[in-house]
């Protein structure tokens, strides 16, 4: 008994072999040509861009990364040279110190003392004692950049620093909590910070 039709192979084109699409459009079969470097380092960096465009993918990472290595380095060399002591600070990075060096270039003026520079970064203390109990409020004002670096720098402090590690211990005693105790820290650093940006201690 014969095949069914359903099962049987189709038939032949007619001009078609088994190395061509059956359309007669697309070959399978590589074409057999050299292709110059210069062809290849073009086809490359059109794929690139191309690829880069398309959304996430490994080209538009590596881009990216690539990037941010060359704004790595080239902050790297203004913050050493802008200010030098600062990065020798504990906890303090390129991007820390570039925070820091841009509050005080965008406010000249808050650099007249300690405590006005604490302003500038939003730690001056703010009193909110009632009866017997002293407390401080967070202070919600300043730049909130400058900050944000001080409160990087004293997590940093908290985990590897020794002195950070025995205040937060003795202040614990006390009857603070964490949150307490990270404000009055970031006002302590902001100290640090600010006697190194004006030149104060470069120890």
């Amino acid at each position: 008994m014969s095949e069914p039709s359903a099962r049987r192979s189709p038939p032949a084109v007619e001009g078609t072999s088994g190395d061509h699409d059956p359309r007669g459009s697309i070959s399978l079969q590589p074409a057999h040509r050299s292709t110059s470097r210069l062809e290849t380092r073009w086809l490359f960096s059109l794929a690139h861009r191309f690829d880069a465009s398309c959304g996430p993918s490994y080209w538009r990472h590596a881009a990216l990364s690539t990037e941010i290595a060359e704004f790595d380095r080239a902050l790297g060399q203004v913050v050493s040279e802008a200010a030098p002591g600062l990065l020798a600070l504990p906890g303090v990075g390129t991007d820390v110190a570039g925070a820091h060096l841009v509050a005080a270039g965008d406010n000249p003026e808050r650099l007249s003392s300690e405590a006005a520079f604490a302003r500038l970064c939003g730690v001056a203390p703010l009193p909110a004692s009632s009866g017997r109990t002293s407390r401080h409020r967070l202070n919600r004002g300043g730049d909130r950049i400058a900050n944000n670096a001080l409160w990087r720098i004293v997590l940093v402090r908290m985990s590897s620093d020794p002195r950070t590690r025995y205040y937060m211990e003795r202040r614990t005693k006390e009857g603070l909590s964490k949150k307490e105790i990270i404000r009055c820290l970031k006002r302590y650093v902001a100290r640090e910070v600010y006697r190194r940006l004006v030149g104060v201690d470069e120890q």
